[in-house]
């Protein structure tokens, strides 16, 4: 009998249209070297920009097998997925893809729009680790604090978007939390 370990699957979220020289093109590069080195995977909306870079990045560390990079598509075609993408779901959802966050265990928000501010506060309702590069756009402007006020963890005083200066502190973040953040999201409740 085959016996499998689970590994943790991380979502990298952020811009998808950035010029090759942003500096957040080279954060999302290291956080996806620096999670397949940590052993997990990646997961992104598998297009391009920080979701390029992080699966460039994911596929560049030594410690790289093929699956470990995910990307959730809002097309149907999987043609659309980015050259460093090893498992593709064209979902055909849309801006509802943005669920991406849902099967993911932590989440590292770097910059991002309205795309990844909509993620990260689905992130936040499910109960997920979230960690926010202090860079321009809604990672940074998240980033050590709260979404809301709701109480997701009692036993986690200080639980908020953990703000990471690089991506040596946010994969920090991930190991070192991870293992806190285990709740998962049982539905609605009025």
């Amino acid at each position: 009998m085959r016996t499998a370990v689970k590994r943790a699957m991380i979502a990298v979220i952020g811009d998808g249209h950035l010029p090759e020289s942003d500096r957040r093109i080279h954060l999302a590069y290291e956080c996806g070297k620096l999670l397949v080195d940590r052993g997990f995977r990646i997961v992104t909306g598998g297009l391009g920009g920080v979701m390029r870079a992080a699966s460039w990045g994911a596929t560049s560390s030594a410690h790289y097998q093929p699956g470990d990079v995910i990307g959730v598509l809002p097309g149907h075609n999987p043609e659309d997925a980015n050259e460093y993408v090893d498992i593709v779901v064209a979902t055909g959802f849309d801006v509802a893809r943005n669920l991406v966050v849902a099967n993911a265990d932590a989440v590292i928000a770097i910059g991002g729009g309205a795309g990844t501010l909509s993620e990260i506060a689905i992130a936040w309702q499910l109960h997920r680790l979230i960690v926010g590069l202090r860079v321009d756009g809604w990672s940074g402007e998240l980033a050590d604090r709260r979404v809301d006020a709701r109480i997701r963890y009692p036993d986690i005083v200080d639980d908020r978007v953990y703000g990471a200066d690089g991506p040596e502190d946010a994969v920090r973040h991930i190991w070192e939390r991870l293992p806190l953040y285990q709740r998962r999201h049982r539905g609605v409740r009025g």
